[in-house]
């Protein structure tokens, strides 16, 4: 068993390494499974996430994490020779269901309501960090080249 983690691309350019012993991403056939996808970045801060005042208050943004998973899976996608436009099933996880119209404005900047990928989302109780509050795994299907 090889420990050589899998690396992907944050916004900034640099890699980020699972947090777990799984890939990124899977090809099968034609198909492109995306593992679950969140905001962190390689040096494992989490975009979203906002100082509000000098107490430390935070203030977890879904739609700018959804953004940046959103470019993360784009990123991810591009590594198999897909984009976002062969995704057809989305399943997004969301820790409070009061995040869901900042989570579905920024989804809807990436897909189109008539032509774009089938979606679940889903309320649950947490993610691996408790300033994510959504996390995005994707299918796409690309024929091979």
């Amino acid at each position: 068993m090889s420990n050589n983690k899998k690396e992907v691309s944050s916004s900034e350019g640099t890699k980020v390494t699972p947090r777990g012993a799984y890939p990124i991403t899977k090809r099968v056939g034609d198909f492109i499974f995306v593992s679950g996808t969140s905001s962190r970045r390689a040096d494992n801060t989490i975009a979203g996430v906002d100082i509000i005042d000098n107490m430390g208050t935070k203030y977890l943004n879904s739609e700018v994490q959804t953004r940046e998973i959103i470019l993360n899976i784009e990123r991810n996608l591009a590594k198999e020779g897909a984009s976002l436009k062969d995704v057809v099933d989305v399943t997004s996880f969301l820790v409070n269901m009061n995040d869901f119209a900042g989570y579905n404005k920024a989804y809807a900047e990436f897909f189109d309501k008539e032509t774009g990928p089938t979606r679940t989302t889903v309320a649950v109780h947490q993610l691996p960090h408790p300033d994510l509050v959504v996390e995005i795994k994707v299918m796409a299907y690309k024929k091979k080249d």
